[in-house]
């Protein structure tokens, strides 16, 4: 019997399109238990680069491998190869990093649900930028973008499409405007409650905020807000 998450064909990933969960697992330190936990049962699992290896260590098995694979290693190539996933790799003189091609394999799925998987210990450089890709004005038609980031849980909160918070995700969250101003900025059920607030990069009115419900409510009006819930 296949495991929950290993490899299906492209007929059966049809057969779950309608769920559209997809997961894009990146490069960068060994995954926790909290991540691996958060992938839903029929997920398409898609690997960055060397996010293979690390997807394997945890007993996860990636449905395609994407990148200029650089980074994978030996084994993993070739247990890829074995398993006859799909594998698509670029040159490494491109514009995109390997993140990136991987959150467009995602979108080009059609998907509702994207959840980025990353192990703690990657580079910083790479750390925000897969943070900050998330903003991409190319998953602003996503419904539900989160990344799992060691025991951290970011979000994107989009104009007209409110953001609700649970403390099981944690207690202690914070706010920033990490692609521009943001205007129209609420909060209700926290601590400290916001409301038609502006955000500016590099301000610090957002940060570090606690749960006084079961639930908090993030709205914007305009601009992208990024939330790290830890």
């Amino acid at each position: 019997m296949r495991t929950a998450h290993s490899p299906i064909s492209d007929d059966e990933a049809h057969d779950v399109a309608e769920l559209r969960h997809v997961v894009v697992i990146v490069n960068g330190g060994d995954l926790t238990a909290r991540a691996v936990a958060a992938i839903p049962p029929a997920a398409i699992i898609i690997a960055a680069d060397g996010g293979l290896d690390r997807a394997l260590a945890a007993g996860v098995e990636p449905h395609r491998l994407i990148g200029d694979l650089d980074s994978v290693s030996p084994s993993g190539r070739g247990w890829a190869m074995r398993r006859q996933i799909v594998i698509t790799e670029f040159s490494p003189d491109k514009d995109a990093t390997d993140t990136e091609l991987a959150l467009a394999a995602a979108v080009e799925r059609g998907c509702d649900d994207l959840l980025v998987l990353a192990g703690v210990g990657d580079r910083l450089d790479h750390t925000l930028g897969t943070i900050t890709a998330l903003g991409a004005a190319t998953l602003h038609d996503v419904a539900s973008v989160r990344m799992v980031w060691g025991d951290s849980v970011v979000r994107i909160a989009h104009p007209q499409r409110p953001l609700t918070l649970r403390p099981h995700d944690g207690t202690t969250f914070s706010l920033l405007a990490l692609h521009g101003p943001c205007s129209g900025v609420s909060v209700r059920g926290a601590r400290w409650t916001l409301h038609d607030a502006e955000l500016r990069p590099a301000a610090s009115i957002g940060l570090s905020n606690e749960f006084l419900a079961e639930s908090v409510e993030v709205t914007v009006g305009s601009g992208i807000v990024t939330v790290v819930q830890s």
